[in-house]
């Protein structure tokens, strides 16, 4: 893997002026759009206790889908590595926001990954590969706060 220093440009733009701007807290839109090169833009807003539309992102999604999506990519590199097969993988991942009066902030994000390995490969190293990947996560490792891991393990028809 390649050392060094790496830039990610990322460009979020405001969508949500209803024609007055941000005259007033319930006089404007919360709706943006995330866009990165050449890639799907994504449509963002702030989640719905926040006056935002439920049916785009939110940042609060976004933290916990990094998160996840991470820890995956990292855990699916070491099984390829040691000989571990997966062969299905889906992550129902948590996060918890506390909101205060000064300011909110996560307290936990919690995976739980289901993962199908190859009938006869290792279950103790695959379950072990998951803290190796959390130690590997570029997210986790700059989050404030703990993300913790509960896998469960299938093997696949053989």
């Amino acid at each position: 893997m390649a050392q060094g220093q790496h830039k990610y440009h990322v460009t979020v733009e405001w969508t949500g002026n209803k024609g007055s701007g941000t005259s007033g807290y319930r006089d404007y839109g919360r709706d943006h759009v995330i866009r990165a090169g050449a890639k799907p833009d994504i449509p963002g807003s702030s989640d719905p206790a926040f006056r935002g539309d439920a049916a785009r992102w939110n940042p609060e999604d976004l933290v916990v889908a990094s998160a996840s999506a991470c820890h995956k990519l990292w855990y699916l590199h070491l099984c390829a590595e040691a000989g571990i097969c997966v062969v299905a993988y889906v992550d129902e991942a948590e996060g918890t926001m506390q909101d205060g009066p000064d300011a909110g902030r996560f307290t936990e994000i919690i995976l739980r990954p289901r993962v199908t390995i190859r009938s006869g490969d290792d279950r103790a190293l695959a379950e072990r590969l998951h803290h190796t990947a959390h130690e590997q996560c570029f997210v986790a490792n700059s989050l404030n706060f703990p993300i913790r891991c509960e896998p469960a393990f299938e093997f696949a028809a053989a």
